[in-house]
């Protein structure tokens, strides 16, 4: 019987289906069968993100509306073969959702892979509670924004409430400058005075190469000597039980910054 976890956030933007992304090619690439789901329903992120598009036949729609097997609506990655994606459909209206259907959708699916990753809605939407009812933890992803910090730890306290036990955080997009100059929260300051759960790790600044790989379906996290590399595969070692290091930033050099 496999996982299912829920990877969520406070609000919108601050990178949780990049997270998700980087979260799942890296169990895959260690040789587990991961199977995501795309919750952000009438948005539908994942399919263009991985460069999976065109390959979209059915979506999580077409399933619960029993147009297709779900075994129709899973699409393989086309980088990594244990890494697989149910696509959300831009079409679908919450009221139509059928929270008991898909939580049967999670129970199978967990039976043929090791873990069931859910990119839920941002935020307290009715999609982000069907989620959180077919999962035993969740991670949260977070900037070091006040507002950001603020809101994911209101989602922490609708997860206690729900009855979670096993809720952590990530923080993305870590601009250490920021923090010298006082214009973000520091990391220890969000841990202390806000978010009070396990910390899995951190994603350093890199929005311009996070973009040029989204924009081209080529997830960051397939170059493995970066330093976003190092960032998830420290967050998905935490994850899994396994303490080690977090990366260490280094700034680069102007030639580095010149030619890459």
């Amino acid at each position: 019987m496999g996982e299912s976890i829920a990877i969520t956030s406070g609000k919108g933007g601050v990178g949780k289906s990049s997270t998700i992304i980087g979260i799942g090619m890296i169990l895959a690439q260690m040789g587990y069968r991961v199977c995501m789901i795309d919750m952000d329903l009438g948005l539908k992120n994942l399919d263009v993100m991985m460069g999976l598009q065109h390959r979209v036949l059915y979506d999580l729609k077409d399933v619960m509306d029993g147009k297709c097997t779900l075994s129709r609506a899973i699409l393989q990655d086309k980088q990594q073969d244990n890494l697989y994606l149910i696509p959300a459909c831009k079409t679908i209206h919450i009221a139509s959702f059928q929270g008991d259907h898909f939580e049967e959708i999670v129970q199978s699916l967990k039976q043929s892979f090791d873990y069931v990753l859910l990119d839920t809605p941002a935020g307290m939407e009715s999609g982000f509670l069907y989620s959180i009812r077919c999962v035993n933890k969740a991670v949260l992803v977070t900037t070091l924004d006040v507002t950001s910090l603020q809101d994911c730890d209101r989602i922490i306290g609708i997860l206690m409430k729900e009855g979670m036990e096993e809720i952590s955080f990530v923080v993305n997009r870590m601009n250490v400058h920021l923090i010298e100059k006082g214009n973000q929260c520091s990391f220890g300051g969000s841990k202390k005075n806000w978010l009070s759960v396990e910390f899995f790790g951190v994603m350093f600044f890199d929005d311009e190469e996070v973009m040029r790989s989204n924009n081209h379906g080529t997830p960051v996290v397939l170059k493995r000597d970066t330093l976003l590399y190092s960032c998830y595969y420290s967050i998905v070692k935490n994850m899994l039980g396994e303490r080690v290091e977090l990366p260490k930033y280094k700034e680069k050099s102007l030639l580095q910054k010149l030619f890459g």
